[in-house]
């Protein structure tokens, strides 16, 4: 057992590897430095690293009873103090940082320090096989348990509205933006205002919105229609220009009802943005309304999803861990269809 071990990391969004990591490294050693990235660092590769506090709050209500054996200190470089540490014994790592430990080790041979013990910590595997990582949760491929966020196996049958579903859904879900409907233009246009630019794919559900988005210069980066407005067909989805996509899908779900189609044609277009950037039209015969219980789970974390509240506005919903889980949930009380 050593008696002070190190640790660093940017440990965004706390997950099941992190566990194992941190437990591996508590059973091998009686105090543990925990050197956690400062946030120029960390959000310099991606900015939707949560700040350092929360980062550490996060890691303290895990440690909660080994609180007294932890400290939790900020990391300004690659390495920290353990190039000159000269009371730790050991450092654990993942494969992934294995080579920056050896490097560490180097220079505390150059410096004529003891090197330290690397103990390597294989990763936690996800329900795919894949490893658990922060990048990929904030992607929006896994949970922090490593869960995919929707079953692909859900979507095996056809699944419809559930009467306890359909009561929660007519509240607005996200930020709703009060507008006209002779004039859809203004809501949109003060929506895209609080939105402005983003990384991550903008979508779209609903003829209205979509071609109100069109009309302020703005093509979405998902658009999913219907060719429908209030159930009833609407003439003027056919000024949607179409030629602005790059892919355009098409797809079935009846009202009220969510198919293995739409499923699919969501999940295709986003794929599709995130390798190659393409602009995907997604269009339902059927109905669109409920597309958004789907992309909130696949969309990576950041995206943003708008879409009409008939009678009121404009809906601005980002998506983060608690939208997938609303819509996980949601989803889950959707009445099975026996095939």
């Amino acid at each position: 057992m050593h008696e002070i071990g190190l640790l660093g990391g940017t440990f965004d969004r706390f997950h099941a590897g992190h566990e194992y990591l941190i437990n591996t490294a508590l059973s091998n050693c009686k105090k543990l430095e925990i050197w956690l990235t400062n946030d120029q660092k960390a959000q310099s590769k991606d900015i939707r690293v949560k700040n350092w506090d929360e980062r550490s709050r996060e890691l303290l209500d895990f440690l909660s009873e080994n609180k007294a054996s932890v400290s939790i200190n900020i990391l300004e470089d690659d390495f920290g103090p353990a190039q000159e540490h000269i009371h730790a014994s050991v450092i654990f790592c993942t494969e992934e940082t294995l080579e920056k430990c050896e490097l560490i080790n180097s220079t505390r041979i150059n410096n004529r320090l003891k090197p330290l013990e690397i103990i390597s910590v294989n990763r936690v595997d996800a329900w795919d096989g894949k490893p658990i990582s922060s990048s990929r949760i904030r992607s929006g491929v896994i949970d922090r348990m490593g869960q995919s966020w929707i079953p692909d196996s859900l979507f095996r049958t056809e699944i419809s509205l559930s009467e306890n579903v359909e009561n929660q859904l007519k509240e607005p879900f996200g930020h709703l933006i009060h507008g006209s409907e002779e004039d859809p233009k203004i809501a949109i246009s003060e929506a895209y205002s609080l939105i402005g630019k983003t990384s991550y794919p903008l979508i779209s559900v609903g003829d209205v919105t979509t071609l109100s988005l069109q009309k302020i210069g703005i093509i979405p980066d998902i658009a999913v229609i219907d060719g429908m407005t209030k159930r009833e067909n609407w003439p003027e989805a056919d000024q949607i220009d179409k030629s602005r996509f790059t892919s355009i899908l098409h797809c079935t779900s009846p009202a009220g009802k969510l198919t293995n189609s739409i499923f699919e044609a969501c999940k295709s277009s986003i794929l599709a943005w995130k390798q190659r950037g393409y602009k995907g039209l997604i269009i339902v015969d059927g109905e669109e309304d409920l597309a958004p219980l789907i992309l909130h789970p696949l969309s990576p974390i950041g995206s943003v999803i708008l879409y009409g509240q008939p009678g009121k506005g404009i809906v601005i919903r980002w998506c983060d861990e608690e939208s997938k889980e609303r819509c996980r949930n949601l989803l889950s009380q959707f009445e099975i269809n026996q095939s």
